[in-house]
């Protein structure tokens, strides 16, 4: 009967054992995101706790905007004004460490908090400059002089009420072109559209928001007077992005994303007369970036 007993005992021992071993194993097997595009699961590595960081610049159009000015004898606002960025030209400056701030650029340094899943914060450098001449919609009123010490505002003068006035330098040159700067917290998901057997490359796709404060530095002349602002803390914006990650190696990867984004600006700076003058808008934009990124 001992006999017995102790044979019981060795097969309970040995499925306990059995247990804890395969518990240790599947608690050390790292858990991998699934992907949208299939159920199969082709890496054996996770990506959690990994940090990643990437360079890159950036190409980006405007929606029509309404922008108002206001201060001592003005408030007026110019309907769906017309904007562009400012591409630099394609030269040496892009590689030339001293001047990898002058084109517009974006710059994320992030974290894995999942497999999928990582939060970053990022820099958008991008550049906004209205056109001028064009010719819109008016409404408010513009004394003979405003601001403080006065500037004189000659033809310009008057109340408007959706009048059509061309707006030329001598009335007003707006940008912000040093720039309209993005600083925001993006949370990021992504999905594996391809992986090889080696797993040495692999094809993902990236989807995102993002908010955070936008920094510009506007240079502005409101009837030839005013200057390159310093940059200020003018309002904040919201975006989302989706976009693609070619990994060359397990670390080093190429993406391109297209980035929607709402900016409100409240406190743009204009005259340099910070505490009299200002100017609020709201921007819509489209952006697309190509970045160099290395993950470790």
């Amino acid at each position: 009967m001992k006999k017995y007993y102790f044979l019981l005992f060795l097969l309970i021992f040995s499925i306990k054992l059995s247990a804890q071993q395969k518990t240790i194993i599947s608690t050390q097997e790292p858990k991998i995101g699934k992907s949208i595009f299939g159920n199969e699961v082709k890496r054996n590595f996770s990506r959690k706790g990994d940090f990643f960081v990437m360079w890159g610049y950036n190409h980006s159009w405007y929606a029509k905007s309404d922008i108002n000015f206001k201060g001592p004898g003005y408030d007026f606002t110019l309907r769906d004004v017309v904007a562009h960025d400012r591409q630099t030209k394609l030269t040496w400056k892009y590689l030339d460490p001293k001047s990898l701030s002058i084109p517009q650029f974006n710059f994320h340094f992030g974290y894995f908090i999942k497999d999928n899943y990582s939060i970053s914060l990022g820099w958008d450098h991008m550049k906004y400059v209205m056109d001028i001449p064009q010719t819109v919609k008016i409404d408010g009123h513009i004394d003979p002089t405003i601001s403080n010490p006065s500037i004189p505002t000659g033809s310009y003068a008057g109340v408007y009420n959706g009048e059509m006035l061309t707006v030329n330098p001598d009335m007003l040159t707006f940008e912000h072109t040093d720039g309209l700067n993005y600083a925001s917290v993006e949370l990021e998901r992504y999905d594996d559209i391809w992986v090889p057997r080696s797993q040495r490359t692999s094809l993902t796709m990236e989807t995102g928001i993002g908010a955070g404060l936008v920094v510009p530095r506007t240079d502005v002349r409101l009837f030839k007077v005013g200057e390159n602002n310093y940059w200020n803390v003018a309002g904040w914006g919201i975006s989302a992005k989706l976009g693609f990650k070619l990994y060359m190696t397990k670390a080093l990867y190429l993406q391109n994303s297209t980035k929607v984004g709402y900016i409100d600006l409240t406190k743009i700076h204009t005259t340099g007369r910070n505490d009299v003058d200002g100017a609020s808008q709201n921007i819509k934009y489209i952006q697309n970036y190509t970045v160099l990124g290395f993950q470790f």
